[in-house]
């Protein structure tokens, strides 16, 4: 089972002066809410962590959504044998995460990790569910943090392009 999560730091907390409401995509996505995040695999006990503090987490939650759509773009959907990849990468390190999927899972693995240690692997539909959800709970969080955020339009838009999947 997958969970993804994440901490917000102390150590790069947001602009006082910030105006949630006003905030540009920029921003939102580069330059507020840092912290570290993670992506678990609760059944292995194993788990892919960042521990830097300076990870913008709105921006990863975007970021892992975008992904799993991208790695859904064949036709052929979990039939696919053809590898499908993407990364994402940490703008201020040269680490990256890398998403590989063969017919309906999708492996993950990072970068700073020692070579030969195996990648989480999850099925795309869980990856895309848990992705999803991980992003409204952020945005949830968030907005309780900051009441300003839940009126900015960039927000809206985000919330209906990945709108949460039903449970299974």
């Amino acid at each position: 089972m997958l969970d993804i999560g994440y901490a917000l730091s102390t150590r790069f907390p947001d602009p006082p002066q910030t105006d949630y409401r006003r905030a540009d995509v920029h921003a939102l996505r580069h330059d507020l809410f840092c912290g570290d995040v993670y992506l678990a695999d609760t059944k292995a006990d194993r788990e892919l962590s960042t521990a830097w503090g300076w990870v913008p987490v709105l921006d990863f939650a975007w970021a892992l959504c975008d992904i799993v759509e991208h790695v859904d773009r064949d036709p052929a959907g979990s039939r696919a044998a053809r590898p499908q990849r993407a990364e994402l990468d940490f703008t201020e390190s040269t680490d990256r995460l890398l998403f590989e999927r063969r017919f309906g899972w999708v492996d993950i693995e990072a970068e700073w990790l020692p070579a030969g240690e195996p990648p989480l692997s999850f099925s795309h539909t869980e990856l895309r569910r848990e992705a999803r959800d991980f992003l409204h709970d952020l945005i949830a969080d968030l907005t309780d943090l900051h009441e300003d955020l839940a009126d900015n339009p960039a927000i809206w838009t985000l919330q209906s392009r990945f709108p949460r999947m039903p449970a299974d």
